[in-house]
């Protein structure tokens, strides 16, 4: 934390080197108000990606930090992560109307979540976080939402769009939210997909079928397997698959993984 030439806390984050001291001492400065810690944190997140900072560890530590309400869903669940695509750049083009179109963003991927029975667990930034029962119904709602900000007009004709993953597993719900490999996995998964692209994992695709029935999946969706990838931290190659229906992009660049 340093004090700028107006009086003013300013979390440093000039380089590489002071966003990743700053990711990891966030938790530990002190804020005026929860408003001046949301806009320190997007300030944070944004920096983090103008330097290619997967901040994984740092975005699990803000969901344990705040407490859930007691209906969020324990044993086996599924995630959906979002995140929106050139966010940085938005925000430099659009400056202070940044953050209405950030909020009609969350307004839809909000509507399209309850639609299908889902539950948001977080929100930071450009990133929505929501957890459902079901992974059929995981999928809907990432369907349904990425075909809603296609058909959005936005102001100046700019491209909004996001970028979804989906994983499925049996992480711990605590008073402060989910803690498991299943978090840092959906935050991988999600990473290395494209705006207007939904990944899964194959343990959702094994999930949508259960031992002795048949895939699970909503009405006119289909998977398209993009092989199995080493993703970074995780133990071991996971099989992705895309998401595919009627109305969504299917053709994308390769995943977005360092090699």
């Amino acid at each position: 934390m340093f004090i700028d030439s107006n009086g003013r806390r300013r979390l440093p984050i000039h380089d590489e080197s002071h966003v990743r001291n700053a990711l990891a001492r966030f938790g530990r400065v002190r804020f005026d108000s929860d408003e001046a810690k949301d806009r320190a944190r997007q300030r944070l997140l944004n920096a983090a990606k103008r330097y290619g900072i997967m901040p994984v560890g740092f975005m699990t530590s803000q969901l344990r930090s705040e407490r859930r309400g007691p209906d969020l869903p324990s044993g086996s669940v599924t995630f959906l992560l979002t995140d929106m695509e050139g966010s940085t750049a938005l925000l430099q083009q659009l400056d202070e109307a940044y953050a209405d179109l950030l909020k009609d963003v969350r307004g839809i991927i909000t509507d399209a979540v309850r639609a299908s029975g889902g539950a948001r667990v977080d929100a930071h930034g450009d990133e929505y976080f929501s957890v459902f029962e079901r992974p059929s119904a995981a999928i809907e709602a990432a369907v349904a939402l990425q075909l809603a900000l296609a058909a959005r007009p936005w102001p100046g004709g700019l491209q909004v769009r996001v970028r979804a993953g989906v994983h499925s597993g049996r992480p711990t719900l605590t008073d402060s939210g989910y803690v498991g490999l299943s978090v840092h996995t959906v935050a991988r998964i999600c990473s290395v997909a494209h705006g207007g692209q939904v990944v899964l994992s194959e343990q959702t695709r094994a999930a949508l079928s259960p031992p002795g029935t048949v895939v699970l999946l909503p009405d006119g969706v289909r998977l398209i397997s993009l092989g199995a990838h080493r993703l970074t931290g995780l133990p071991r190659e996971t099989e992705l698959f895309q998401v595919g229906a009627v109305g969504l992009v299917e053709v994308f660049p390769p995943l977005r993984i360092l090699r």
